[in-house]
């Protein structure tokens, strides 16, 4: 997944921002949709509801994730996003022991925020900040959505749906920024290789996991993505690290894990990042 952004960044300056996003949402929704064939009767309104409010969050979260992508660095952003659902983990335990995390995680803020230090926020692009701040907000929208669409629908009959109202909701959007570029060959070429490694390929290895490992396990796994979008960002787009960010992003890894292992033996669901 973490790859998946890093060759995102790479394609903006073809397709801008918002056109990445469209060819991510549409390629992996035409993929889900013909390997799913979801059922479209037989369902209710409060199952539509659900599964369009899915599809919303989800395109909001990749747009405002890819925003973030285009103004500062990978691994930071994807720290910063997380704050998302590590605050609705620390919310909905009422667990004082995830207090803890929830201060460790601002620690790891605080090193960011570095009163304008070097490889502190005051470095980056604030508006850059406020995407990936907000992209994390979304994600937890999405962690909610999500598991009310798993109740409603069978197997991945949701996920294939709601991908496809993103990418209804997107096209405009990336058409208006990027027009007649999106159809270049290579662009979609690129495009595709985005919507196989950041959607298709871990959304369907995270179904297969899940039936292995316990849901606890795999939501540590999902902890360490600050880290390996860190490594990706330096192995695709050399984007080195400071220090203090790198210590931030360790925090903040440290804090997610911690916040899941609290909630071992409680029912929990692990989901994807933009």
């Amino acid at each position: 997944m973490q790859f998946g952004g890093a060759l995102a960044v790479t394609l903006m300056p073809r397709a801008g921002a918002l056109g990445v996003v469209a060819l991510r949402l549409l390629v992996a929704a035409i993929v889900l949709l013909v390997v799913c064939r979801p059922r479209l009767r037989g369902h209710s309104r409060a199952d539509w509801g659900t599964v369009v409010a899915f599809g919303v969050a989800m395109s909001a979260m990749n747009g405002l994730f890819y925003q973030a992508l285009d103004r500062i660095p990978l691994g930071v952003a994807v720290t910063l996003e997380v704050l998302g659902p590590l605050t609705l983990s620390v919310v909905a335990s009422r667990r004082a022991l995830n207090l803890v995390w929830a201060a460790l995680a601002l620690a790891g803020v605080c090193l960011l925020s570095g009163a304008g230090g070097d490889g502190g926020l005051g470095a980056l692009d604030p508006v850059g900040v406020a995407f990936a701040l907000g992209a994390g907000v979304m994600w937890a929208a999405y962690i909610v959505f999500s598991a009310r669409t798993g109740r409603r629908f069978p197997q991945a009959d949701g996920l294939a749906l709601a991908m496809a109202v993103g990418a209804l909701l997107f096209l405009p959007l990336g058409l208006a920024e990027s027009g007649a570029k999106l159809a270049d060959p290579v662009t979609l070429g690129l495009g595709a290789g985005v919507a196989v490694l950041s959607s298709v390929l871990p959304y369907t290895l995270e179904l297969l996991a899940l039936r292995r490992l316990p849901a606890s396990t795999f939501a540590v796994m999902m902890s360490l993505e600050p880290a390996l979008a860190a490594t990706a960002g330096f192995l695709v787009l050399d984007q080195a690290l400071s220090a203090v960010q790198a210590a931030a992003i360790a925090l903040v890894v440290a804090a997610s894990m911690g916040a899941v292992r609290t909630q071992t033996g409680r029912p929990k669901t692990a989901t994807p990042e933009a």
